[in-house]
């Protein structure tokens, strides 16, 4: 039996007009963010910036290809609210790094106006360890911004960090190596960085956006 074509849309209408139907484009618009700091990169991300109190993957060819730069006015703008909130030292919100596969250089991140006393290093032997410490510091009301760095992670891995990251109000950025492209991932927002001449930022998925690329140039000049 064949259903008018008016009918057919008509009720596919009503059934997504129902208030328990979750629409995709429009749960991301209503998704708090804060700008990158890279007005490039900014114009092409939903909401004009990094998704709050979410997952965000950065795929890498390499390390040292600019991702600690990308970051930097974020770091720098979480310490800037932290001042203006008059924060002491027994209530600081920490910049918590897990993993990190090189020693931050305090002197240079201090020049860029980071303020070194507000991270926290976490060491860990195994990507299991660096996961868990992840998440419990997402979760973690005493964490402003969590970074971490992992070869490989679960779906079940992910999802959790997602939901701690819902639950404590804070961003994770993890960094995982660019093989990881091809598997799924719960993360609000993916990207991959390439290096070489002819570098560039790709969103890979992103709530409500769509795939795009962008030189690398573009954003961190």
């Amino acid at each position: 039996r064949c259903i008018p074509v008016l009918a057919g849309q008509a009720a596919l209408d009503a059934l997504l007009a129902h208030p328990r139907i979750w629409r995709g484009r429009q749960g991301a618009r209503s998704l708090p963010t804060v700008s990158t700091g890279h007005p490039a990169l900014d114009r092409i991300l939903p909401g004009g910036g990094w998704p709050r109190s979410s997952l965000v993957e950065v795929l890498l060819e390499r390390h040292g290809i600019g991702e600690l730069q990308l970051l930097l006015p974020l770091l720098v703008r979480e310490c800037e609210r932290a001042q203006a909130r008059h924060e002491t030292r027994d209530s600081r919100r920490w910049l918590c790094w897990v993993a990190p596969p090189y020693v931050p250089h305090a002197r240079a991140l201090s020049e860029a106006g980071v303020d070194v006393d507000r991270i926290l290093l976490v060491h860990v032997n195994a990507d299991d360890q660096a996961l868990w410490a992840m998440e419990q510091a997402l979760r973690s009301d005493g964490s402003a911004l969590v970074l971490g760095w992992v070869a490989e992670a679960e779906g079940a891995q992910l999802r959790r960090l997602q939901l701690a990251a819902e639950a404590g109000g804070s961003i994770g950025i993890l960094f995982r190596p660019q093989a990881s492209r091809e598997q799924p991932s719960v993360a609000a927002l993916r990207l991959q960085l390439s290096a070489g001449r002819y570098g560039e930022i790709e969103v890979l998925k992103s709530r409500g956006g769509r795939p795009q690329r962008l030189p690398l140039r573009h954003i961190l000049s």
